[in-house]
């Protein structure tokens, strides 16, 4: 405390920063209210438990909010971030207590004087993915099936290294578990991962991650081998494509050699004709017939099509304004209405992103 008291402070855009010789202090944030309308009208208000983003029906609420702290030194740097909203309470429905509510909290050391080695622990985001839980960060304004159904953060050590030239990152993880603060009760073994990320140039970026481990206790245990694969092309200033593809397996039984399969593939087209506006259309489709990750007891399982179009505006540098239409279309009718089930799911999201 003494240290940031003497430092100097700053004001850049609309971020505090405190500064003295060792290092420098961010304290930034961010809130996404929305506001989504569910055309088949559930009941309780919730949308499809695989939807753990702008997740209700029908009301004005949170998404998500935080505030985050950020140290960074020439060999230290650190995150902290408190959060809430539905987001907070859906993929943290499992952590105790008040690790519900922490976004980030990490910790790291760069072990290379000379060059880019660190060693990171604690709560992180996830390796996995182009679609973080920040939507203003993401070219559509609610998450693609894949994304919501892979993790969205880690618990756990990572060393990473970045070349000289910035195009090369390889990483390599000690996880808790998929999406896990605190292990499973029962599970004694350590989940892995990793992440392979090439940059030609400053306009394609290429990326490679997978997780190793699993999700159950040591009684039940079922192996899960799980690889994430994106392409992001920024084609030019106003157009770009982003191409992804999940596959992952697991063991039908402990011990067994047969596996489960699920996979995803999605491309998401953009075009921005100017920084103040941005249009957005997804194609996506979710396999898992043996409702490895989306159990829906029904005969096929979830095999469903997704369609979204949607459209952003920023009147100000730190505010984006986001409407989207988006359709789900499934083989079974797993989509509950009013009148029982149906296998088209279409709503509308609209929402305000502020970052400070």
């Amino acid at each position: 405390m003494k240290k940031i008291l003497s430092a100097t402070l700053l004001f850049i855009g609309t971020n505090i920063i405190a500064q003295d010789s060792t290092g420098v202090l961010t304290i930034s944030g961010y809130a996404e209210a929305y506001y989504q309308y569910d055309f088949n009208k559930p009941a309780d208000n919730n949308r499809p438990g695989f939807i753990y983003s702008h997740n209700r029906h029908n009301e004005f609420n949170l998404n998500l909010g935080f505030v985050k702290a950020n140290y960074t030194a020439e060999r230290v740097r650190a995150n902290l971030a408190l959060g809430a909203g539905t987001y907070m309470n859906a993929n943290y429905a499992a952590e105790p207590g008040v690790l519900k509510n922490i976004f980030e909290a990490n910790a790291g050391f760069k072990i290379s004087k000379k060059k880019n080695l660190w060693i990171d622990a604690g709560i992180m985001p996830s390796h996995i993915g182009f679609e973080s839980a920040v939507s203003k960060d993401c070219w559509t304004l609610t998450r693609s099936i894949l994304a919501e159904n892979s993790p969205y953060f880690e618990a756990g050590a990572k060393i990473s290294y970045t070349t000289d030239d910035g195009k090369w990152l390889l990483s390599g993880m000690a996880l808790n578990g998929w999406q896990r603060i605190t292990r499973v009760s029962g599970n004694s073994l350590m989940s892995w991962g990793a992440q392979i990320q090439y940059k030609p140039s400053s306009k394609v970026l290429l990326n490679y991650s997978n997780f190793i481990g699993t999700d159950k206790p040591d009684s039940a245990r079922l192996s899960r081998f799980f690889h994430n694969l994106y392409c992001v092309f920024n084609v030019s200033d106003q157009f770009g494509i982003t191409l992804g593809f999940d596959i992952g397996t697991e063991e039908k039984s402990p011990g067994s050699t047969d596996k489960n399969t699920w996979y995803s593939p999605v491309i998401i087209v953009k075009y921005a004709p100017n920084s103040k506006w941005a249009l957005a259309g997804r194609v996506e489709h979710y396999n898992d017939k043996n409702g490895v990750i989306i159990a829906t007891g029904s005969p096929n399982g979830f095999q469903t099509t997704g369609y979204s179009l949607n459209i952003d505006h920023s009147p100000a540098k730190n505010v984006l304004v986001r409407l989207e239409l988006r359709s789900l279309n499934s083989k079974d009718n797993i989509f509950a209405k009013p009148s029982g089930f149906g296998s088209n799911n279409t709503f509308i999201t609209s929402s305000i992103a502020v970052s400070f």
